[in-house]
C-alpha cells in the first residue's frame, strides 16, 4: 500500500490545476535543511510527560489517540484548561486522553459511555465530530479486545519495519482508510497511519533501543505542513483557491482543491528526499517542515480548511 502513494499522488500533481510545487524554493529549503544536525521525531515536542510512561502504556496510547486526532479548527477553537494552561487541537486532545489513562490506568475504551466522553473532552465548546471520535475510539479498542488479545502492543511488538506495521494497522483499524478519488482515479494518502508506524517505531527505537526501519513512509498529508509549505514558498496556490483559502472558507472533502494540496505536499517531500540522495527519511523531512510552524520568521497564511476524519 505505502507504494502507491507517492505513485498515486504524483498522478495529481501531473495534472494538478490549483497547486503546483516551486522547485527554486525547494532547493533553497533543502540548502536550510543540510545545516540541520537532527531531526526529531515530532514526540520530542510532546508535554505532560508522555515519554516517561512505559513503551506498552506509551504504544496502546498511541494507537486510540491517533485514531481520533483530527478536524479541530473551528471558530471558536475547541480549547480545554490543562496544568499548563489552555490548550488546543491535537495536543489538546493528547492531554485529555492521557489524563484519563493516566487515571484509569487502562488504554481500554470499549465501554466507554457517551457521557463519559464527553466528561474526557469537555472544553469551551462541543468538540468537532464528537460522534465520530466517540464511535471510532470505542470500535478501535473492541478490535483489539476482540483479535489482539486485548493488548495491541503486545500483538505488532515483534513488528520493527515500517512496511508490515503500516498493513497490520490498515488491516485491522478500517478508520484509518484515507484515499480519494481524482480523475476517475483513486488517490492514497493514509495520513494517521502512517503518523501511527512513525510514531510506534520512533518510540521503539528510542525506548527500546532496538533497530526499526521507517525510511518507507511517504508523509502525513495534513493541513499544517501544507500551510508551512506556502509559507516557505514552496507550495503555490492558484489565485482563486488562494482566496478561498485566506478568506477561511471550507473546501469539500474529496475536492480537486483539497486532493491536489495533500498530494503536492507529499511529492514535495518525497523531492525533498531524492534531492538529499535519500540521506534522509520522508517521514523525517514531513516531521521538520511540520516543526517549522513554531519558526516565527516563516509568515504563515491560514490553512485550508475541510472537515474530515483523516487529518
Amino acid at each position: 500500500m505505502l507504494d502507491k502513494i507517492i505513485k498515486s499522488c504524483q498522478y495529481v500533481v501531473n495534472n494538478s490545476k490549483s497547486v503546483k510545487i516551486n522547485e527554486t524554493n525547494l532547493d533553497k529549503f533543502i540548502g536550510k535543511i543540510k545545516k540541520v544536525e537532527t531531526i526529531e521525531n515530532w514526540l520530542a515536542f510532546s508535554p505532560y510527560n508522555l515519554l516517561d510512561l512505559p513503551t506498552e502504556t506509551i504504544i496502546n496510547f498511541l494507537l486510540v489517540y491517533e485514531a481520533i486526532d483530527f478536524s479541530f479548527w473551528g471558530n471558536p477553537k475547541w480549547t480545554i484548561n490543562t496544568e499548563n494552561g489552555k490548550e488546543d487541537g491535537s495536543i489538546a486532545l493528547l492531554y485529555a486522553i492521557l489524563k484519563y489513562i493516566k487515571e484509569r490506568k487502562t488504554t481500554d475504551f470499549s465501554n466507554i459511555t457517551k457521557e463519559e466522553f464527553k466528561e474526557i473532552l469537555k472544553g469551551n465548546i462541543k468538540i468537532p465530530l464528537f460522534e465520530e471520535r466517540y464511535n471510532i475510539i470505542r470500535n478501535v479498542s473492541k478490535i483489539v479486545n476482540e483479535k489482539m488479545n486485548g493488548n495491541f502492543y503486545i500483538f505488532i511488538k515483534g513488528v520493527n519495519i515500517d512496511t508490515e506495521l503500516f498493513e497490520i494497522i490498515v488491516k485491522y483499524f478500517p478508520n484509518f482508510k484515507d484515499e480519494r478519488i481524482y480523475n476517475d482515479k483513486k488517490v492514497y494518502f493514509y495520513k494517521l497511519a502512517q503518523l501511527l508506524t512513525s510514531d510506534i517505531l520512533h518510540i521503539r527505537e528510542q525506548k527500546e533501543k532496538i533497530k526499526v526501519d521507517y525510511s518507507h513512509l511517504v508523509g502525513c498529508s495534513d493541513y499544517k505542513i501544507p500551510q508551512v509549505m506556502r509559507g516557505l514558498g514552496i507550495l503555490e496556490y492558484s489565485n482563486k483557491l488562494s482566496n478561498i483559502i485566506d478568506n477561511k472558507k471550507e473546501i469539500e472533502v474529496n475536492s480537486e482543491y483539497e486532493v491536489e494540496i495533500r498530494a503536492n505536499m507529499l511529492v514535495a517531500i518525497n523531492l525533498i528526499k531524492e534531492k538529499l540522495e535519500n540521506k534522509v527519511c520522508a517521514i523525517n523531512v514531513n516531521d521538520y517542515i511540520w516543526s517549522q510552524g513554531r519558526n516565527k520568521t516563516i509568515e504563515l497564511k491560514p490553512y485550508h480548511l475541510t472537515r474530515n476524519t483523516n487529518y
